[in-house]
């Protein structure tokens, strides 16, 4: 293989890696809000999360770029926030990522389930468990090539699913926008476009071909919004104000047995993706970030949230969005004051640069502010 064809295989590894990170359990929540909330007001939200998150990671890439060594995000929330951004950054992603790998954990053998018809789904988590925790464990490479795999597997089963949706669409469904409804999918739509983990394990994949970092950053979230927008047109164009929470189960009763298997294999294929890049973060993070041992760093990681989703855990789309406004609210916020820091305090020359100044990051942290306010007050 050339040193060209390997920087194309490391491009194509990263963008997985990115897509993989993001599309999770949030793509199987998303349509029941848009629903709830008018599919117009929905896709808005889609849309402009998903703008605002490419920024975001943008910023997030090149604070990547101008640190020395190897970081997950407490570490460079550490170096240009200090104590307390690490703390707080901790706490976000921490947070964040167990309550994921928790609803991962139980959507994965429910999943199965639904499909074989027999057994107990916890069986099936734990079988899942196994495979996904071990793959964890021997680390990035292996993570990031079953990644590369799964993602055209994901652009199939969409289109596999569009074609078999289209003579049960009804146009009715579309016909809704709601501005008082604009914040309602806020949260699980948030909760779809957290990737931030995925960045530092992308500058790996791509060492020695950094400057692909951007244009890594930008398709892979290019790809999740036009997969999340097109999910979103067909469940709820079949489904409408009967969109179940998990929306593969709702259109599978709709459509047939055939759904039934086609959707909860996508809906598999894309928690165990997002499973592998999230645990392989945090994994990262106690191992890099707070120097523990292998062991000790993967234990913490695959066990504590296994003991979660064996005690029990709560509904669905609320967890998503308990996740996706305050986890991910409050990462976003770390990401834009690190931007800012990391302009005058860089170690090393990044290979892209994105334009932030004050107002701007004043505008983004407003906008996270503001949706986890709305959430905390629809909620009291």
């Amino acid at each position: 293989m050339t040193k060209e064809d390997e920087m194309k295989k490391a491009l194509l590894e990263a963008i997985a890696t990115m897509v993989g990170t993001v599309i999770g359990a949030g793509i199987l929540g998303i349509p029941y809000v848009v629903a709830e909330a008018g599919f117009w007001t929905g896709a808005l939200n889609i849309v402009v999360l998903g703008i605002i998150s490419i920024i975001l990671y943008l910023y997030l890439g090149e604070v990547a770029l101008r640190t020395k060594g190897r970081h997950q995000l407490t570490g460079y929330a550490e170096k240009y926030l200090g104590k307390k951004g690490k703390f707080l950054m901790m706490a976000a992603m921490v947070g964040g990522i167990y309550g994921a790998l928790v609803a991962y954990i139980m959507g994965v053998g429910q999943a199965i389930h639904a499909m074989v018809g027999i057994g107990n789904p916890m069986i099936y988590s734990l079988v899942f468990f196994a495979v996904v925790s071990t793959i964890i464990y021997f680390g990035i490479r292996e993570v990031a090539v079953s990644e590369l795999y799964m993602l055209p597997m994901i652009i199939i089963i969409v289109a596999v699913i569009a074609v078999f949706s289209f003579n049960f669409l009804n146009v009715q469904n579309f016909n809704v926008f709601n501005i008082y409804n604009i914040f309602l999918p806020y949260g699980v739509v948030l909760f779809a476009y957290l990737g931030a983990t995925a960045i530092p394990e992308m500058e790996m994949v791509l060492e020695g071909n950094e400057k692909s970092m951007k244009k890594a950053i930008v398709l892979g979230m290019l790809i999740p919004m036009v997969i999340y927008l097109f999910f979103a047109f067909f469940v709820v164009g079949v489904s409408g104000a009967g969109t179940t929470e998990v929306a593969t189960i709702g259109l599978g009763e709709i459509i047939g047995k055939h759904m039934v298997w086609i959707g909860n294999i996508f809906a598999a294929i894309t928690m165990t993706t997002s499973f592998l890049a999230l645990g392989l973060a945090l994994e990262q993070m106690y191992h890099f970030d707070y120097n523990l041992s292998k062991i000790v760093s993967w234990s913490l990681t695959c066990l504590i949230p296994l003991g979660i989703a064996l005690a029990g855990i709560a509904g669905f789309v609320k967890a998503l969005e308990i996740s996706g406004v305050l986890a991910g609210g409050l990462t976003g916020i770390l990401i834009v004051l690190m931007a800012v820091k990391a302009k005058g305090m860089s170690g090393r020359r990044p290979e892209y640069s994105v334009y932030i100044n004050w107002v701007i990051a004043g505008l983004l942290i407003f906008l996270f502010g503001a949706g986890a306010g709305y959430y905390l007050w629809s909620i009291i």
